[in-house]
C-alpha cells in the first residue's frame, strides 16, 4: 500500500459508490457531481441546483472572456494576409464575384497592374453595377455561401443594391446565414432581436447572437457586449469586454475604458494594457502600399469619433 488517499466517487443523492455494479454519470449542465440513476438526479435536483446553475454560469464566462481574442478570419486581407484596419468597409473593397473582402492597398496595387474591372483575388469580371452583384451573390448563395446569404439579407434588409426592403426576408437570410456559420449574420441577428426590428424584442436572443459572433473574433460584437453589460449595470463584466475589443482595434473600446478608468471602475493597469494593444493592434494593419492608397482613396480618421459616455452600441454595416 502506497499510503496515498483514492478519492471514492459516490452518487451525489444517495451516496452509492462507484463501481463494477454501479455505473455512475455526471451531471451534463455543471459535471461538479455524479448520479447513479435519473430517479437520483431528480431527488437531488432542488439542493443541487443553485450550486449547479452558479457553475453552468462560471463555464459559459470562461468560455465567453477566453475565446475571440484575436480578430476573425475575414477581417484580414487575403492577398496580404494583415488584418484590416477598422471600420473595414472604408478601409477595404468588398467584391460580390467570390464574397472576400481586400485592403485599399492590395486594391491599389492590382489597379496599378491594370486590374481594374477584374477581382484582385479571384481574377474574375469585377460586377458592372448593383444588378450583376445581385445575381453574382444569388448563384453563390445557391450553393449555401454563408457571406453570400449574408449578403442578400442585408440587401433585403436595408432595402439597398435596388432591392426594395424587406425586413422580414432580411433576417430569415440572416438566420439561414448564421447557421451555416456566417459571423456578420449573427451580428445583425444580435441588432434585430435586442432593437426588435423585424423580430420581436429579444434581449437574451440579441446578446446569444451577439455572444457567438464576439467567441469567433467579431469586433463589433464584442464592443457590444460591453455596451449591453453596462447598461445593466455590469460595469466590472463591461470593461472585459471593452479590454478584448481595444486589443482588436476598436477605438471606441478604448475610450470607453478609459472612462470606466476615470470613474474608478477600471484600473490603471486595464487601462494600460487596452492602450498597449490598441497601439499594437493598429500598427499591424499598416503597410508602405496601404500609407499610399490612403491618398487615393481617403478614409475617415476613426480616432476621432466616438460616442462619448452614452455606451452606444456600433450599429451593423448598410453594406458590405
Amino acid at each position: 500500500m502506497s499510503g496515498i488517499p483514492v478519492s471514492v466517487e459516490t452518487c451525489a443523492n444517495c451516496g452509492k459508490v462507484s463501481g463494477n455494479a454501479v455505473k455512475l454519470k455526471n451531471c451534463m449542465a455543471c459535471r461538479l457531481v455524479k448520479y447513479c440513476s435519473v430517479g437520483c438526479q431528480k431527488a437531488h435536483r432542488k439542493q443541487h441546483k443553485k450550486a449547479c446553475k452558479r457553475r453552468v454560469a462560471e463555464l459559459k464566462d470562461e468560455q465567453l472572456y477566453s475565446q475571440g481574442l484575436e480578430r476573425s478570419e475575414d477581417a484580414f486581407c487575403p492577398l496580404c494576409t494583415l488584418p484590416i484596419a477598422l471600420p473595414m468597409n472604408e478601409n477595404s473593397g468588398f467584391n460580390e464575384c467570390c464574397m472576400k473582402r481586400v485592403c485599399r492597398g492590395c486594391v491599389l496595387a492590382a489597379q496599378k497592374s491594370g486590374m481594374f474591372d477584374t477581382c484582385p483575388f479571384c481574377r474574375a469580371k469585377m460586377a458592372r453595377d448593383n444588378a450583376s452583384a445581385l445575381d453574382m451573390a444569388r448563384v453563390r448563395a445557391e450553393k449555401k455561401d454563408p457571406a453570400a446569404i449574408e449578403f442578400l439579407g442585408s440587401k433585403y434588409y436595408f432595402g439597398t443594391y435596388g432591392l426594395k426592403k424587406n425586413v422580414p426576408r432580411g433576417i430569415e437570410l440572416f438566420t439561414e446565414a448564421a447557421e451555416l456559420g456566417s459571423i456578420d449574420a449573427h451580428v445583425k441577428l444580435g441588432q434585430a432581436y435586442l432593437y426588435g426590428i423585424g423580430v420581436a424584442q429579444d434581449n437574451a436572443k440579441g446578446v446569444h447572437h451577439f455572444e457567438l459572433a464576439a467567441m469567433q473574433g467579431s469586433v463589433e460584437s464584442r464592443h457590444n457586449l460591453g455596451c449591453y453589460e453596462v447598461q445593466k449595470g455590469n460595469h466590472e463584466r463591461a470593461v472585459r469586454h471593452w479590454l478584448i475589443s481595444a486589443k482588436m482595434g476598436n477605438n471606441f473600446s478604448l475610450e470607453y475604458v478609459k472612462d470606466m478608468f476615470k470613474g474608478g471602475v477600471a484600473t490603471k493597469e486595464q487601462y494600460a494594457e487596452a492602450l498597449k494593444g490598441y497601439q499594437d493592434s493598429i500598427e499591424e494593419t499598416k503597410s508602405p502600399g496601404r500609407d499610399e492608397a490612403k491618398k487615393v482613396f481617403p478614409v475617415r480618421d476613426e480616432c476621432k469619433t466616438t460616442f462619448g459616455k452614452t455606451w452606444g452600441f456600433i450599429p451593423a454595416g448598410r453594406d458590405d
